[in-house]
């Protein structure tokens, strides 16, 4: 099975950029979007040979994720995570057969650290929602978690230490999900630093490869003998982030 994942910063405007095109050409078995930032309504993708299932924000214009399948899951399941940010749309999860799939939008600590504490109580009660998943079955995590794991994980670390994205207790957030048995894909298959799926459009950042991994696909360790490659697909362009893959037999 061929799992994409793509923060799209606005599904309109990257229907715009070559979003629909870009999907046909990589053909996903599912397709997991983030801040997806419309009602199914408002943005038709008409994909044909996908169902699509929706989580959008409460709050117009805001938030919101999104899964396309070509296989009908058992069960769909909208938030479940933390109530208030439930209703910022950030969680989607979809059963099949042999796991679960969910397509993740972790809230953004902000310029200033002002969200903060959200973001750490959304780290802990996440953590609990995947766990409660995987006394279930094995889960598949994709999305946009908003914090670089490591310094290779970003172009310029020393710099960012403490901002949004780079703090200890982001990355800390993001140990704990490792250390509950999660296999990072990505890093199963690619030791070495300079990977990335979002660049600021400021200063020409993503020609000059200036970036930051915040984009995961993530695993239960249960699921590590199915996995046959892992990538970041940085030649597909339309939002600031690029999509990331994995692939399971």
């Amino acid at each position: 099975m061929r799992i994409v994942s793509w923060n799209v910063n606005g599904l309109r405007a990257a229907l715009g950029k070559g979003l629909r095109e870009s999907i046909v050409r990589v053909a996903p078995d599912v397709l997991c979007l983030q801040e997806t930032r419309a009602l199914p309504e408002q943005a038709a993708l008409d994909l044909g040979g996908y169902r699509e299932f929706w989580h959008p924000a409460r709050k117009p214009g805001y938030s919101g994720v999104a899964v396309m399948t070509r296989t009908e899951p058992l069960d769909v399941r909208r938030g479940g995570v933390l109530s208030g940010l439930d209703d910022e749309g950030r969680t989607l999860a979809l059963e099949f057969p042999d796991f679960f799939v969910v397509s993740v939008y972790t809230p953004n600590a902000q310029r200033g650290l002002l969200r903060l504490p959200d973001r750490m109580r959304w780290d802990a009660a996440f953590l609990s929602y995947l766990q409660a998943l995987e006394r279930e079955k094995p889960v598949v995590v994709c999305g946009d978690f908003n914090v670089a794991h490591r310094e290779i994980d970003l172009a310029n670390p020393k710099q960012n230490v403490n901002n949004a994205g780079f703090t200890p207790q982001e990355r800390t957030g993001f140990d704990a999900l490792i250390n509950a048995g999660f296999v990072d894909t990505f890093r199963e298959f690619e030791p070495d630093g300079g990977h990335y799926t979002w660049w600021t459009w400021r200063v020409d950042a993503r020609n000059r490869n200036i970036g930051w991994r915040i984009d995961y696909a993530l695993i239960s360790a249960s699921l590590r003998p199915r996995l046959r490659s892992a990538s970041i697909l940085s030649d597909i362009h339309g939002s600031d982030h690029c999509p990331v893959e994995v692939v399971l037999d």
